[in-house]
């Protein structure tokens, strides 16, 4: 009776735990989308913001490599989209740091960093990011600290760009 009992038991526990694992799933793979984007909403209208970001993003020493004005390039394909540009940023500093070493150029995908400044449907410009603070903790080493110093730059830039 007492291995029974025993048995009982260890079944009980094995059940929890594994649904315990399913809730946490569940709960991690609803909330990954929120943190993995950061959306901030500008004070400023579309182009304003957009004209801040250029200066903020030059005044930090950062370069931007490229944009690509997503209205633009559907239009050309037929396609009506309200304003959205999306922007290539390079801090060389850190850049440099990270595709030097063959280890740590697996996260050249990452980069450059990019940021999108666009319009909702209520009139009200944004702007969007990669959460890189979250995305860099996996790789640990140098990729994180790079990646987090990287990640705090931009943070800052984006903060001066949405000050009143």
């Amino acid at each position: 009776m007492q291995n029974l009992h025993k048995k009982h038991l260890v079944l009980i526990i094995v059940f929890s735990v594994l649904i315990g694992a399913l809730l946490a799933t569940a709960i991690m793979y609803r909330a990954a989308p929120a943190l993995m984007i950061l959306e901030d909403e500008s004070p400023y209208d579309f182009e304003e913001t957009i004209s801040r970001f250029e200066r903020e993003v030059e005044e930090a020493g950062w370069s931007i490599v490229g944009y690509q004005d997503m209205q633009e390039i559907l239009e050309g394909h037929g396609h009506e989209v309200i304003d959205i540009k999306i922007f290539e940023l390079c801090s060389a500093r850190y850049s440099a740091i990270i595709l030097k070493e063959d280890d740590e150029r697996k996260v050249s995908p990452l980069m450059p960093c990019r940021v999108s400044i666009y319009k909702k449907s209520n009139g009200n410009t944004y702007i969007t990011r990669l959460n890189s603070l979250l995305m860099a903790r996996p790789f640990g080493g140098l990729i994180n600290e790079v990646m987090q110093d990287a990640a705090a730059e931009t943070e800052e830039i984006i903060a001066k760009v949405l000050q009143d």
